[in-house]
Parts: structure tokens; C-alpha cells; sequence
């Protein structure tokens, strides 16, 4: 029993605009973690461990990529009962991303919509970070391109940060689903698509036989593809024997925010209103998957009833990111009951 009402906590920080009270929890949280109080205000989770793509998960309940980018808080982050956090999306060089103001809320939607645009150090600040760390848990680092890489070369940024991380991550995301960086969805489809798995396949194997260590690849999608293109990407996935997939990413679409301060912003809109399109997303892929690919589930997760009925439509893992910040910790602890 968390002694903490979160929705207090909630109040001060939605007092602030949404990346000042973004850099102010996470700051929070890392006091808290120092401290070794996390647990006691916020309770702790049962263990309830569960092997997916050959790594033992604590829990099926974690922390999607975005909250801590450069890999400063993941420690922190776990405490809150999570059975897995993904740091990133991070690059092969530093960059600032989109223009400030770029993260909005929807509060009565329990929505945000987001062009943060991959803003953040660069790999190697990334990497310094995750070795400082005493971190036992399962550690997940989402990879993505640089913004002025031109697409043709894509794959180049890619197989930088694979080089990097390989040996410090449980699994490595490779992110061709955000919204906010031009160009980078086209990754998805055809040739661009093959051509990036070939090559980091095959850099995969490279590492794995020099590390003597398998370290899993999945990869990220995005939401607004029609059945058709998610059953290509299924049988190219199962083409390549890529080791997970993810759906899905945040949503370009308006549906469920029309008419709200701000749902006409540019970018991705994440939370409540994505749960219905993730939702079908997820039942198509795994459809098409049929169980030779995990997947782990994300968006619009809001209650546990949410993240079971991920699992009953495929997934093997689900993540949380918006839900965690409108909701706190007790829907972490509330998911990893259900599920």
C-alpha cells in the first residue's frame, strides 16, 4: 500500500509545463532513490517472474522508452515496480531535437501528445551513464538515427549505437516508428526495411560470437498501418528471425481528442485514445506472428483490466508510459497483480 497518494504528487507537477515537471520528477525520484525510500512510500510488487525471448523478467509490467532518454534514472524508475525499463531513444551524436514547446497534455483525455524528435546526448553519454550504474534489473535501449542522417544512410546510424550498446543492454530496440523525426517511418516499409534488418542481423551475429553473448533485437512500429501493411511486416520480421517486436509507438491520428486545447499540435499523441488503435494493431500482428515472435504491447494503458487484455490478444510483455504519469506507481502495482 502505497503511503504517497500519488494524485497529490500529480497535483504540484501538472502545476509546471509538461517538460519542466518531467525534469523535476525524474530529479524527485532520483532524491528518493538515493535515499532508498521509494519503496516505502510507494509500496513494493510481488515477484512474478516470466522468460521472454530467453531473458527471466521479474514482471511483465515495464517502463516504455522515452521518460528517461539519456539513461540517468532507470534505476530510480525500476524501484516503482516495474519488471523492466528501456532507456533512449537515443543517437549516435548528441542533438537537441523540435523546438520547445513539444510535449503537451491532455488531462481529461489522460492523453499527451509529444515532437520531442529524439532530443538527447548521444550514445556515448548514454553508455557512461548505464556503466556508472549498479543496475541488476532488465535494462532495454532503444536506438534510433540522428535527424540530418539521410535516410539512404540510416542504417549506418543504427549499427553505431548496436556496436555500442550491445554489451551493456538485455535487449536492444530499434526504433523506426516515431513521428517526430522526418522521414523515419519510411524505415517500415520495402526495401529500407529488409536492408536495415540484413544489416543488423548480420551485425548481431558479429557481436554475439565476439561477446560471446546473445542479446535480443526487437523492433518498434508504429500504429497507423492498415491490416495489409501489418502483415508484412509480420512475415518480413519472421523473415529475419528478429527476436520481439513492439506495438506500437505513438499515433499521428486525432481520434478520441477532437475538439481539446492542444489536440491539434503536431506530433505523437500518446495515452487513453491510443488504447483502441494499439489495441487492434496488436491483434493483427500477433495474428500474422502466431506465436514465433513475442510481443511486448504498449499504448493506452490505463487500468489493469488495459494490460490483461494485451495478453489476452498476444502480448507477452507490456509497457507503460503515459498511464505512469497521469496514474503513478499504483498502476504499475495494479498491472502486475492482474497479469
Amino acid at each position: 500500500m502505497a503511503l504517497v497518494p500519488y494524485g497529490i504528487v500529480r497535483k504540484v507537477l501538472f502545476m509546471f509545463n509538461p517538460e519542466a515537471a518531467h525534469e523535476l520528477s525524474l530529479k524527485s525520484l532520483s532524491y528518493l532513490h538515493k535515499y532508498k525510500l521509494i519503496g516505502f512510500l510507494f509500496g513494493k510488487v510481488k515477484l512474478k517472474p516470466v522468460t521472454v525471448m530467453g531473458i527471466s523478467f521479474p514482471n511483465r509490467v515495464g517502463l516504455a522508452a522515452g521518460l528517461d532518454k539519456e539513461g540517468e534514472y532507470f534505476q530510480a524508475l525500476s524501484e516503482c515496480g516495474f519488471g523492466f525499463v528501456e532507456i533512449g531513444t537515443v543517437t549516435p551524436l548528441p542533438q537537441d531535437g523540435n523546438e520547445k514547446p513539444r510535449l503537451f497534455r491532455l488531462t481529461t483525455a489522460q492523453a499527451i501528445i509529444n515532437r520531442m524528435g529524439f532530443n538527447n546526448k548521444g550514445v556515448d553519454n548514454l553508455l557512461a551513464n548505464v556503466k556508472r550504474s549498479e543496475f541488476k534489473g532488465v535494462l532495454g535501449i532503444n536506438i534510433g538515427k540522428n535527424k540530418n542522417t539521410p535516410e539512404e544512410n540510416a542504417a549506418e546510424d543504427y549499427l553505431i549505437c548496436l556496436q555500442k550498446v550491445y554489451a551493456h543492454a538485455d535487449y536492444i530496440t530499434i526504433n523506426i516508428s516515431s513521428p517526430n523525426t522526418p522521414g523515419l517511418r519510411d524505415l517500415q516499409f520495402g526495401e529500407s526495411l529488409t536492408n536495415l534488418l540484413r544489416d543488423l542481423k548480420f551485425k548481431q551475429r558479429e557481436l554475439t560470437q565476439q561477446q560471446d553473448r546473445y542479446v535480443p533485437l526487437v523492433v518498434k512500429v508504429a500504429p497507423d498501418m492498415d491490416d495489409s501493411a501489418i502483415e508484412s511486416l509480420a512475415k518480413t520480421f519472421i523473415e529475419f528471425a528478429i527476436d520481439g517486436v513492439i506495438v506500437s509507438n505513438t499515433t499521428v491520428s486525432r481520434e478520441g481528442v477532437e475538439g481539446l486545447p492542444d489536440a491539434d499540435q503536431q506530433g505523437g499523441l500518446s495515452g487513453r485514445p491510443l488504447k483502441d488503435r494499439a489495441d487492434h494493431s496488436l491483434q493483427v500482428m500477433a495474428a500474422h506472428l502466431n506465436k514465433k515472435i513475442p510481443i511486448i504491447a504498449v499504448g493506452g494503458i490505463s487500468c489493469a483490466d488495459d494490460a490483461q487484455k494485451k495478453i489476452q490478444l498476444g502480448a507477452s510483455l507490456v509497457q507503460i508510459y503515459t498511464g505512469f504519469i497521469y496514474q503513478g506507481p499504483a498502476l504499475v502495482h495494479a498491472c502486475v497483480e492482474r497479469i
